[in-house]
């Protein structure tokens, strides 16, 4: 009987590991800081970010010092002088903005700046992950280094279509 028992059981573990899913935990942002491409690429884009946030600066002193003048001059100017010199401002102001957001906004000159030296590095550390997986079988890799996500996941193991079948959904 204790022969039986203990067959049954290691055949369930032999089952129970073979369903098993294989993961693996990487750090990208870990690796990215090990590769020179990654800190040359980094120190790149710090280097054109001070730039702009120099000429940024540049403007909105020089519009800080528009709004000074005209506090100071506006008790002495004629309707039409005022009425001149707060479109100035404001398109002054406008401006800025415009140039801030072509520069640091979502699409802006720094993303796509990052996005032409920084993304070739990140597809090949993907490649490399995707490589790694395949070769060793691992079903899911999560990467920790921004929170916990999926950065491969076994193209098998996805059910998205069984569940649009069960919705209905063709």
């Amino acid at each position: 009987m204790k022969k039986i028992l203990i067959i049954a059981i290691g055949f369930m573990l032999l089952t129970a590991t073979t369903y098993a899913q294989r993961y693996a935990v990487i750090d990208t942002k870990y690796i990215l800081n090990k590769m020179p491409e990654y800190t040359d690429a980094d120190k790149k884009l710090q280097v054109v970010s001070e730039q702009w946030q120099k000429e940024i600066d540049n403007k909105q002193a020089e519009l800080d010092k528009m709004y000074k003048d005209y506090d100071a001059e506006q008790f002495m100017l004629s309707d039409d002088l005022k009425k001149k010199r707060e479109d100035e401002l404001f398109n002054k102001e406008k401006e800025l903005r415009d140039l801030q957001k072509k520069r640091f906004g979502y699409q802006g000159d720094l993303f796509k700046e990052r996005e032409k030296l920084v993304k070739p590095l990140q597809d090949k550390v993907y490649n490399a992950v995707q490589k790694i997986a395949v070769a060793r079988g691992y079903d899911f890799i999560l990467d920790k280094s921004e929170g916990i996500t999926v950065i491969f996941a076994d193209p098998k193991l996805d059910k998205s279509d069984d569940i649009l079948r069960e919705l209905g959904i063709k």
